[in-house]
């Protein structure tokens, strides 16, 4: 049997994989999270540990602990956990969405240039870059910053408290802006605009290389026989990835969580012109282009249960008649955007609302909004010549077949839905899997693993009046960009 942990925003979540590919076990572990100021968001990186430890037992509980060979970590992304000489934790984890950064992405955009950034790493800067996290520490805690010893991942904290091994891997470490992704190497330039030394930073595996064993104390605690091994892992969006088996080139797959990205798997390094999707290393061994924008089913959610105090979703979306004849257009921005805008300052709105606006209305022009908002990043996409016809589709909000029907419109693409909707923990498994022998490559995990059981099409006249929606919402962003502007 293989563990696999995904280290999310309000909660881990872990499973237990068997050699066959099926699902014995899954639970959950939530934990709290911090907003100090506006646009600010943190973690302690001992809540996280302490939520996969107790996860583990509850995981373990009444099944054959002698069976267990591998464990695998997929995690929340971009997040500055540093820790000093004798691995203390210096201050809260930054996380993935916090937005303080603004001066020193604008620093690393604009005084180092864009052009040389995508030169360094293959990206520019985003405000959610670890990069512009550890320039903000240098300078608004400067004592904190000297006392770096070690500068790490989220999901690389709970690998280094399992095994005692300082690792990362590539796919990971590329959305922190210090990585060569095309070479997968540290990049010198980075480390030096950063202040940083080559000794603060993790030795760089493949996600599915074993890094270590579990700690003989730990499995002693868990009662795990000794020698299970732990591989690097991924970032959460890779390990989704794996899981819904978008491996190898032109596969992609669409994630509806808290955030919302669109992932498209390559055996080739590529940049766009724009560098408005991410060029990052994949969970396979190979890359991929991602569009992230922060705020997804997050929207809905907030729509729901803090403006309707409502968590009958169903109910809610159950009088939606008239798809792609909406007045209303909603932009998802509630916490600034990152593709293809990256613009930490703009916000989220409604527009075309009347004295016959209905509810209905309202919560469709929110589904559609993220739907458009998945759009702009595949039409970057489609500008590079890459054609995509299908997708997998995971995270909470793909449990909603409405949302899916307009997904799949809005964007003519054959949304598939995996047996396991188990997104970057399944994935966490399957390299655990890999790493132990069990499959020769990701590749042949994912075919062995992941089956498709629906689909859901494009229907041709929602297409067409979605393509003519498309068109009025992204004349939109430009005039919400001014008034934030100023």
């Amino acid at each position: 049997m293989f563990i696999g942990v995904d280290l999310g925003t309000s909660a881990v979540k872990l499973l237990l994989l068997g050699d066959e590919g099926g699902i014995i076990k899954k639970v959950s572990v939530d934990y709290p999270i911090s907003f100090p100021k506006p646009g600010w968001s943190e973690q302690s990186p001992e809540d996280w540990y302490e939520g996969v430890i107790t996860g583990l037992k509850m995981l373990l509980e009444s099944v054959d602990k002698e069976q267990v060979q591998g464990i695998g970590v997929g995690g929340q992304m971009h997040g500055l956990v540093i820790l000093d000489k004798d691995d203390n934790v210096i201050r809260p984890a930054i996380l993935w969405n916090d937005g303080r950064t603004i001066r020193e992405t604008d620093f690393l955009n604009n005084e180092i240039g864009k052009s040389k950034l995508s030169e360094y790493t293959g990206n520019i800067a985003f405000a959610g870059f670890t990069a512009p996290k550890i320039l903000w520490v240098k300078d608004n805690e400067p004592e904190n910053f000297s006392r770096i010893e070690k500068l790490m991942l989220p999901k690389d904290y709970i690998v280094y408290n399992l095994t005692g091994e300082y690792v990362s891997d590539y796919s990971d470490a590329s959305g922190m802006l210090l990585l060569d992704v095309k070479n997968k190497c540290w990049s010198d330039q980075m480390k030096e605009i950063c202040g940083i030394s080559h000794v603060t930073l993790p030795t760089l595996y493949e996600s599915f290389q074993v890094v270590g064993e579990l700690k003989d104390d730990i499995c002693k605690e868990l009662g795990l026989k000794k020698g299970v091994k732990v591989v690097a892992g991924a970032g959460d969006n890779a390990a989704a990835a794996i899981g819904t088996g978008t491996v190898g080139e032109g596969k992609c797959n669409l994630s509806l969580g808290t955030s919302g990205t669109l992932f498209i798997s390559s055996d080739h390094f590529s940049v766009d012109k724009e560098n408005a999707l991410h060029s990052f290393a994949h969970a396979d061994g190979g890359y991929h282009l991602m569009g992230c924008m922060l705020s997804a089913a997050s929207c809905n959610k907030w729509w729901m249960e803090d403006i309707l105090n409502s968590s009958d979703y169903e109910k809610a979306q159950s009088g939606i008649k008239n798809l792609g004849e909406n007045n209303v257009f909603f932009m998802p921005y509630l916490m600034g955007e990152r593709s293809p805008y990256n613009n930490p300052l703009v916000r989220a709105g409604f527009l075309g609302m009347s004295m016959d606006t209905s509810r209905e209305d309202m919560v469709q022009a929110v589904l559609e909004g993220v739907a458009f908002g998945l759009r702009d990043s595949l039409e970057i996409a489609r500008a590079q010549g890459i054609n995509v016809k299908a997708s997998n589709i995971c995270g909470g909000g793909a449990k909603s077949p409405l949302w899916r029907r307009i997904i799949a419109s809005v964007m003519n693409l054959t949304l598939e839905i995996q047996e396991n909707d188990e997104g970057p923990a399944l994935g966490g498994a399957i390299l655990a899997a890999v790493g132990c022998g069990i499959y020769k490559d990701v590749k042949e995990a994912s075919e062995k693993i992941i089956h498709v059981v629906s689909r859901t099409e494009p229907e041709n006249e929602l297409v067409e009046k979605y393509e003519k929606q498309y068109e009025k919402y992204r004349k939109l962003y430009p005039m919400l960009k001014n008034f934030y502007d100023i």
